[in-house]
Formats: structure tokens, sequence, C-alpha cells
């Protein structure tokens, strides 16, 4: 005889089975209920009930036998289970159905007629196929005391901003895109939380932020909790956000103003296209202050904020800036085992052998590094300085290099400023650093002091001697006075590896300038002006000779002298030997 008792103390809520029943494996034979939830107490095995020991509503204490039977074959089958229509599940279904951007096929075509995409397709773009995990994507707008819930649902998806996780070639990313369709982009109560949700657990597994940019700044108009505060002040999305320790990079197209452009901004790396309006503060807001009426775009239009530094990289379209955001990414993720390069040759190729001629540094950038490519960062400002990410026989490196095309390479203050926070974001992405020294110092004059060149360009030297990571410099001709200097890190002794093509030529300060002053009462006491000339270019000449890479290398001046054709090679050997980078925990300036 089989006896089937009570695991746990319970209720007999039913008695399924009468004495002498014949029932089958799987026959249910009574239901308990326990903490109000039901349990069904089925036959393990064919047979006939003999004793049913407890009536429906008594109490159970557990141990207790509720039912006797005698295994044994039986006709009879257990009867097949219900199956239920899941109206739970159609519900999920129903309201998932308008997150997605079939359901809006007015906003849709909309952005599309702009030549713009959705903040879903960005992110898809952006991630992985199938690695997206979405965080908070049921939100509505806290207006729910003021709009029936169907109304938001349908018109407030997301309180107006994607969050999730995903993966770029590999790599673990978080995104937010904030959807401009969803009341033009603006900032609500459930909005912040969402990016605060996201921004913790980007911090807490160590992600890299991508952010999507567009549209204004706080709603006022949150019904739900507008008792709740007077200014909303203490709201922690901009704190946690530039908290972050990165890498954080924004993507800005359309109008992006207040609070949206100060995400953006605290962003490591900024990313617009040609159609993009950036501001502090959109027409509302300058109205608002009493500063006129204006247009949404003629405030911040690419074209000025490329210019100002405030854009780092200006792209075409959104398509451009999400490759541009995945090379970036990129740049703080593992080497690559091998890619093509150019031909070393073409190195030997790009100084002028006439010393006065100029050239161009790009060219000597796109000869250096992999076939993968140059990103150049803020080619619009600072333009006496070259900076960027590339790729150096797989390993990712960080490029600062003078541009002789511009006041001969000369450091003035806003190449000065480029270059420093260039530095501090390669630190803080644990990214060696290769510079291309052609300068003949920091540039000097009455005019160029008004600028504030004294602080502006010891910004150089302050982000040299705090930087961690491994640092190489190549002079590849002039390397004079203390802008050379800051080129190499704060001094020739800083680098891990520091070196001169055969073209170099170093001084404590250009050789013209150092002859007129030196010898100033000399070529005074020549009457003769041919004869006066003559003599400057001598003395010139064995300065130069003096100052050439070759004699100045024997001296131990810097480390040595190379065939331009090697310098892909002796960069790599130098960064092997200085061993895995660690990105550093201070943060990237904003400027």
């Amino acid at each position: 005889m089989k006896v089937v008792k009570a695991e746990s103390a319970a209720i007999v809520s039913d008695v399924r089975v009468r004495e002498g029943q014949a029932v089958a494996k799987g026959t249910v034979l009574i239901v308990t209920e326990l903490m109000k939830m039901q349990h069904e107490i089925r036959a393990s095995e064919s047979g006939v009930v003999r004793t049913v020991h407890v009536q429906a509503g008594q109490e159970l204490a557990g141990g207790e036998r509720l039912i006797s039977y005698e295994p044994k074959a039986v006709e009879t089958t257990a009867p097949s289970r219900k199956v239920e229509a899941r109206t739970d599940l159609a519900e999920l279904e129903t309201r998932m159905a308008l997150l997605q951007d079939s359901a809006r096929p007015e906003a849709v075509a909309k952005r599309s007629n702009a030549g713009m995409r959705t903040a879903r397709n960005n992110i898809e773009d952006l991630l992985d196929a199938g690695s997206f995990t979405e965080y908070g994507a049921l939100a509505v707008a806290a207006q729910r005391t003021q709009r029936g819930l169907a109304e938001l649902q349908a018109r407030t998806q997301g309180d107006g901003i994607i969050c999730g996780t995903g993966t770029v070639n590999g790599t673990a990313v978080a995104a937010m895109a904030v959807d401009y369709t969803v009341l033009a982009g603006t900032q609500g109560y459930n909005h912040h939380r969402k990016m605060d949700r996201l921004i913790e657990v980007a911090g807490r597994d160590n992600l890299p932020i991508v952010l999507f940019a567009e549209g204004g700044g706080g709603r006022p108009n949150d019904y739900d909790v507008a008792h709740m505060m007077v200014a909303g002040l203490n709201v922690t999305s901009f704190r946690h956000f530039a908290a972050h320790k990165g890498p954080k990079i924004g993507i800005v197209t359309g109008l992006c103003f207040a609070g949206n452009a100060a995400l953006f901004g605290v962003c490591d790396v900024r990313i617009a296209t040609q159609a993009s309006f950036i501001g502090m503060g959109g027409p509302a807001m300058i109205e608002g202050g009493g500063l006129g009426v204006v247009d949404a775009r003629d405030i911040g239009p690419s074209d000025v904020q490329s210019k100002n530094g405030v854009i780092d990289c200006l792209v075409d379209d959104e398509a451009a800036a999400v490759v541009a955001a995945k090379q970036l990414l990129g740049m703080s993720g593992p080497d690559l085992e091998s890619l093509e390069a150019p031909k070393a040759e073409r190195l030997r190729d790009v100084i002028p052998t006439d010393r006065t001629r100029a050239y161009d540094m790009r060219d000597a950038i796109n000869s250096l590094v992999d076939e993968a490519g140059f990103l150049e960062l803020r080619r619009g400002f600072g333009v006496g300085m070259v900076t960027g990410f590339a790729r150096i026989n797989g390993r990712s490196v960080g490029i600062l290099a003078n541009n002789p095309l511009h006041l001969g390479g000369a450091i003035d203050a806003s190449a000065a400023d480029k270059g420093a926070r260039f530095l501090q974001l390669c630190d803080a992405w644990g990214v060696p650093v290769v510079t291309l020294c052609d300068t003949p110092g920091f540039m000097v004059g009455p005019e160029i002091e008004k600028t504030g060149q004294v602080a502006h360009v010891s910004r150089l030297f302050l982000a040299g001697a705090h930087f961690t990571q491994p640092l190489v410099t190549i002079i590849l001709r002039k390397a004079y006075g203390l802008g050379a200097m800051a080129m190499a890190g704060g001094g020739f002794d800083r680098p891990q590896f520091c070196c001169a093509w055969p073209t170099g030529e170093v001084g404590a300060m250009g050789l013209e300038g150092a002859v007129k002053l030196g010898q100033r009462e000399r070529l005074a006491a020549i009457s003769d002006q041919v004869e006066r000339e003559k003599e400057y270019e001598r003395l010139v000449a064995l300065l130069y000779e003096n100052g050439k890479a070759l004699n100045a290398a024997s001296l131990l001046e810097f480390d040595a002298v190379i065939d331009p054709a090697d310098s892909r090679d002796a960069i790599g050997k130098a960064l092997c030997a200085a061993g895995p980078c660690v990105p550093s925990l201070r943060y990237v300036d904003a400027w």
C-alpha cells in the first residue's frame, strides 16, 4: 500500500478522488493551500484509492496521512492539463510593441525626412546584433495625474531616453540615446532615474558609456512630482555622469541645448554631425533671459563649435559618428595581432631636404600608423597641434604632433591647451602616446602674451609631468627650447625612448635667433651688408652642424638617431619594453 503524507502545514482545500477510484499516474489527488497559494498533490504512480484520510477544510500540521492507494496498472489515464490563455504575455507583447519605431510611423518619417535616424536606429548601429539589454524600457513621463496611462505609453515611450548595455566588437559598453521624438528630448523625472541606474551599472562594471545627446534640458511639466520639488537642482545625473571614469563618448546631431549640452560637454570625446547645433541655452532660455529672440539654428552651429574646441570630431552624419565612436572604443580595448601597414620607405621622403621648406605633418602620421587610419581630434581648433588616435603594429596609441604649416610649428595658447587635454585623455584611457616634434618653441611676442600664453603653455608641462603612460618622442626636424621639452613630456629624459630622424636639429632656441642675439655686436661691426649677411649665414651653419641630430645624440642629448623607415619598429619595441598600460584615475578636463 502506498501512503501519501502532508509535507508541511497547510489547509486541505479540495479532495479530488474517492475511495475505490482508479487513478493514473499524475492524477490530482488533493489540493492544499498555504500562504494563499494552492498546491496540487498528484499520484506518483497508477493505482486504486483505498482510503481518504482527510476532508476539505481540515488543517494539517505536516506529516499526516492524506491518501492510501494500492499501486497497480489501471486502464484510466490522467486528465490532460488545461492550457490557460496567457493574458499576461499578451499584455507584455502589446506594451513592448509600443516601444518600437514601427509604432510611430509619423515620428519616424519626420526624422527620416530631416536626414536623421531614430534613437533606436543609433543604438542598433552601435551595438553588436542581439547584444542589447535594455533598462527601464517601460517607463513613461511622470504625468499620470494629468494624462491617461494609455496616452503616456503611446507618446512618452521610455520617458524620452533609451538606456542599456551591449557589446561593440565584443567589448561590453553602456549606451544611452535621448529620443527627440518624445517631448523634444527634454529630461524628465524618470528620464534621470534611468540615466542614474545605467551610470551606476557602468561604474560598477567598469564600462565605457556612449551618449547620444539631443534635445533640451529639464522638463517643467512632470506633474506627478511637481509638488515634491521647487527647482530640482538636487538631480544627481550630471554629477554621476561627470564622475564616471570613462571612457565617455558623446554624439550629437540636431538641436542640443541646456541639460543635454551639459552632459555632452563632460564627455571625454565629443562627436557631432555637420547638422548639429549645441549651446548651454536654447531659444526659450535666451528669450527668457531678456537677450532677444533667436532661431535655434543660430545657436552653436557645428562650424563654430568645431573651431572653438567644443567638438572633438566633426562628421557628416550619425552613421559616420557611430563609426568614429566604435574606433574610439577600440582604443582602450585590446591590441590587435596584425594590421596592414604602409610602406616604411615612405617615411624617408616626408621631410624635404631643404630645411626651410614646410611640409604636412599629417603625411608623416599617415605614413607611420597602420592602414586602419588616423582618427584626428579637434582638427578645427588649436591648428598648431595635431592630435588623434591610431594603431601602430596593432597597438593603440595617441599621436601628438606639431603642425609646421601653422606658425612654423610654434606652440600658441590654443595648441598648448589642445595638447594638454589630449595627454589627459590618453592618461585616463590608458593609451600610450607618440609625440612627433617639429617646433621652434613656444610662440612669443606682445600680442601673443595677451592670450594668456604663460598660463596656457604651462598646461602642456603640467599634463606631461603628470602623464603616467608610456611616451615615445621622435624629433622629425626642429626641437628648440621649452616648446620641444614640452613635446617630450617635459624634457628629453622623460620619454621611454627619445630619438630623432637624421633631419633633426636641436637647440636651446631657434638657430637664427641665437645668432642674432648672441652675435649681435660682431655682426653690427661689419659695415658691408653683403659681408654681414655672409657672416650671419656662416654662423647659422656652424650652429646647425653643432645642433644636428647626429652630433646631439653623440653627446647623449637624447637616445638615438634612426632611419625614418625604422620608426614603427622603434616605437613598437619601446612600448613593448614599457609593459602594459593602466588607466589613471584622474578626470579629463572638458577644455
